[in-house]
């Protein structure tokens, strides 16, 4: 069940319609899951639009890698290390994901979005990389949007029952981990067989 802190959050970003989900996203104070959960129970009592929730889901979610972007590119790790962990991120997220971005490149900005952990942290080395912001928006804005319309649909379908989302999720979100996966392997071997033939 949702806590009465959550709970009481989310009442107040429900009386700020379009701009609650987008803000909630933003600060991802609680999990984007919960927020775009809700949006879509928002959508069953007809407080607002589906279309309406997946476009400000979506620029919700990608302020909020924007901002740890940011953190990154103008603050730095030493930033990172000191204020990451109150948005869930410690030195080892920061060197996993640096490890894979600076061996894999920019592409792992979109395929990175669909693994859990990884697709939070991807957005740091891209930061510290000091990535173009407009190849960082456009990759993370694709793969923002069917995360959104995935989770606003369910929040939709479950209506009332909308706070049962975890349970729900998993059949829908798993194949989609295993396609990011797929996606993402056969991205790893596309670079190496790149490499082999510069070599």
């Amino acid at each position: 069940m949702i806590s009465e802190i959550i709970s009481s959050i989310l009442l107040f970003l429900e009386g700020l319609g379009y701009w609650g989900v987008m803000i909630g996203l933003m600060i991802e104070v609680i999990p984007s899951e919960i927020i775009l959960s809700f949006a879509g129970y928002l959508v069953y009592n007809g407080s607002i639009s589906f279309v309406g929730a997946v476009i400000f889901g979506t620029i919700g979610g990608v302020f909020a890698q924007l901002f740890i972007y940011w953190a990154s590119r103008y603050g730095g790790r030493p930033l990172l290390e000191k204020y990451g962990k109150y948005v869930f991120i410690n030195s080892h997220h920061i060197d996993m994901s640096e490890k894979w971005f600076n061996k894999y490149g920019t592409g792992m900005i979109f395929t990175a979005r669909f693994i859990p952990i990884v697709r939070h942290a991807i957005s740091i080395p891209a930061g510290l990389a000091k990535m173009s912001h407009a190849r960082f928006i456009t990759l993370t804005t694709l793969a923002v949007i069917p995360w959104t319309i995935l989770f606003v649909y369910l929040g939709k379908t479950l209506g009332s029952n909308w706070e049962s989302i975890n349970t729900i999720a998993g059949p829908y979100v798993k194949p989609i981990l295993v396609g990011a996966i797929g996606l993402t392997a056969l991205y790893f071997l596309i670079k190496i067989l790149m490499r082999k033939k510069k070599a």
